[in-house]
């Protein structure tokens, strides 16, 4: 029987890998079975850059963690080599960095499950997130949606005001 402080140890990081989960927006279970070490590290770099959390997990202990939040129908996908990919910021980014690496690097590098907000996703769902643009190129399609009426009524108003002969320069100041 292994000794209290193993146990300890073991039960932390179960308890660190659980808050991460619960906290994350979004996550990706991944299998890298036969990556080079050049591609983990770009890899690594590029969801960095995203601000994406990425580990590789312990079968044993993420089975532990998971089910502690009760998510146990990710049981099924814990066996082999496995990493995790999550992020509290953009959901959106683990999905489309992993699934083109998924594409670009074929059958040695596969996404296992993934969940967002505590729920299970599809392999469908999956494939959908993973085209979905970014946070911020989502904030700016809305934000341009928002802003045209506005830019358009002050182009006809300008518009208008010169066809009545008066001008869109400011009025100089009187001396």
């Amino acid at each position: 029987m292994p000794n209290a402080k193993v146990l300890s140890e073991k039960q932390a990081i179960v308890d660190a890998l659980a808050e991460r989960i619960k906290n994350a927006d979004a996550g990706i279970l991944i299998d890298y079975k036969g990556i080079t070490v050049a591609e983990d590290t770009e890899l690594r770099t590029e969801l960095r850059k995203e601000e994406v959390n990425y580990t590789v997990v312990k079968n044993t202990l993420t089975r532990k963690a998971l089910d502690k939040l009760g998510m146990n129908e990710l049981d099924h996908v814990l066996n082999g080599t496995t990493s995790l990919a999550t992020s509290e910021k953009d959901p959106i980014a683990p999905f489309r960095i992993i699934s083109d690496y998924s594409k670009k690097l074929g059958d040695r590098f596969n996404i296992k499950a993934a969940f967002m907000e505590g729920k299970v996703l599809s392999e469908a769902e999956v494939a959908e997130m993973a085209t979905l643009p970014s946070k911020d190129a989502l904030y700016a399609k809305v934000l341009g949606t928002m802003l045209a009426p506005i830019t358009s009524l002050a182009v006809c108003l300008g518009q208008i005001l010169e066809q009545k002969g008066g001008s869109t320069e400011p009025a100089e100041a009187a001396e």
